[in-house]
């Protein structure tokens, strides 16, 4: 936990923001794996946690704000619960330590809310992503299923990402002892690979570096030779010498903040002259938006240059031709990479982003683009200080995709299918890093990682 006037000041100032009615913010619970004792990890809820502080199951959260009350609800463990758990902290203590004095039982929630809504108080909630919280919601709320979506708090939605979207100091020490716990991860992967050894083992191997280092993972390890793929998640497929293995990985630590970098690195440690050549490309392109990034620039902007970087580079090798200005401006610049070059990073992997991109990534004046590419960048907006988010360019190579493209005979002006041929069992080069936007520009979280092609060589070697 962060200190109690954290979370005081914090819930102050959302009950300002919105001003009156109902704030109702429902924990998660412990969720069954395959029957209702065998539980997956618990993982709590990122808005009610940003809030109260508290890492526990079974819990909702109210701010009565027209008559100045927090409230607690949930239920204190019985003895026979503490036979199987053991001691565990009250709830009431727990409460306590982030300033909440009034704490109740689940069994008080239903009267409490109808009570609220009797007297005409709006009950504001943000989309629910887990369908216990989306039933509960109904039942309390006496809102059918299918309109629940419909029923979220807009403004609640918007006044909580004006918040969590700045990062306190406190806030950027935990994300950065995220990405230190993740950097480990990537020398992980790096030690264990080798041909033979398979994706599965290496990913393995990680994710108990993330879970020694006091949390877990903060989401799946993507580990593959197939880097081709965007989010191919480790397979029983052995490593081969001559292939590329891109790891994407990140660590959550023991306050929920998370991590993300990926680095790519070649099996037998040597880049091939395409792998480096590829490599250098995108790591040009990276270099260039991290050294855009500051406030006031709009991401998307950034973006649209790490394209043009893209597309410099591989007209210079000969896989696209023409002007790159223009080959992006067409989309050509997709067939190698068709994502987006970042996201927010906080206490979510894709920070807030259950709330909607458009309040996330985007505004009121500045809307996410239907276009293939440009539709899956999730943040545009002009970034502020205090912003924390990642870069990630990549060249991505995927068969599947070219024989689309070229029997559709797609972007022929700009795209040299013959000398792609060559390229087909490529697959896919990706580099990512975590930037803090600072007064002027942006800061590279954690601790020095190589970065280059030159010095991936020569980490891998030692």
């Amino acid at each position: 936990m962060f200190s109690q006037e954290t979370y005081i000041n914090r819930r102050s100032r959302l009950q300002a923001d919105i001003g009156s009615g109902v704030i109702l913010l429902p924990g998660n619970d412990d969720s069954g794996m395959n029957y209702k004792d065998n539980i997956y990890p618990f993982r709590q809820d990122s808005c009610f946690l940003y809030f109260t502080g508290i890492d526990q199951p079974g819990l909702t959260f109210v701010i009565d704000i027209d008559n100045n009350r927090e409230i607690l609800f949930g239920d204190e463990l019985t003895i026979e619960a503490i036979m199987w758990t053991g001691p565990v902290e009250t709830i009431a203590s727990l409460a306590a330590k982030v300033g909440i004095k009034d704490v109740r039982p689940t069994s008080a929630l239903p009267d409490f809310l109808a009570r609220a809504r009797s007297s005409k108080q709006p009950v504001h909630f943000v989309p629910p992503y887990r369908g216990d919280t989306i039933v509960k919601l109904s039942e309390w709320l006496d809102i059918p299923v299918a309109a629940i979506p419909q029923q979220v708090s807009v403004a609640l939605i918007k006044a909580i990402v004006r918040q969590r979207a700045i990062k306190t100091a406190e806030e950027v020490r935990e994300i950065e002892m995220a990405v230190n716990t993740t950097i480990d991860m990537q020398l992980k992967a790096m030690e264990l690979a080798a041909a033979g050894v398979t994706e599965i083992a290496i990913a393995g191997g990680i994710q108990a570096v993330a879970i020694a280092g006091g949390g877990n993972i903060s989401f799946p390890v993507i580990l593959t030779v197939n880097g081709q793929i965007l989010h191919n998640h480790p397979h029983d497929t052995p490593l081969q010498n001559g292939q590329l293995v891109l790891c994407d990985c990140g660590a959550e630590n023991a306050m929920r903040y998370a991590g993300d970098l990926t680095r790519t690195h070649p099996v037998n440690k040597k880049f091939t002259t395409a792998q480096k050549e590829i490599y250098d490309i995108v790591h040009h392109a990276y270099q260039s938006a991290a050294d855009a990034v500051k406030p006031g620039i709009r991401f998307k902007d950034v973006h649209l240059l790490a394209c043009e970087k893209l597309a410099e580079g591989l007209i210079a090798l000969g896989l696209m031709k023409g002007n790159a200005a223009e080959a992006v401006a067409a989309g050509a610049h997709t067939l190698f990479f068709p994502c987006g070059l970042g996201h927010m990073l906080g206490l979510d992997i894709h920070d807030m982003e259950n709330l909607g991109e458009e309040y996330v990534g985007y505004t009121d004046t500045l809307h996410k683009s239907k276009e293939f590419g440009l539709k899956s960048l999730r943040l545009g907006r002009e970034l502020e200080e205090g912003f924390v988010l990642t870069i990630e360019p990549g060249i991505y190579i995927n068969p599947i995709l070219n024989d689309a493209w070229q029997a559709a005979g797609k972007h022929t002006a700009f795209i040299n299918y013959e000398k792609l041929a060559a390229y087909k069992n490529f697959g896919g080069v990706r580099v990512e890093d975590n930037f803090l936007i600072t007064a002027d520009g942006g800061r590279k979280l954690g601790r020095p990682f190589a970065s280059t092609a030159n010095e991936i060589e020569q980490l891998i070697a030692r």
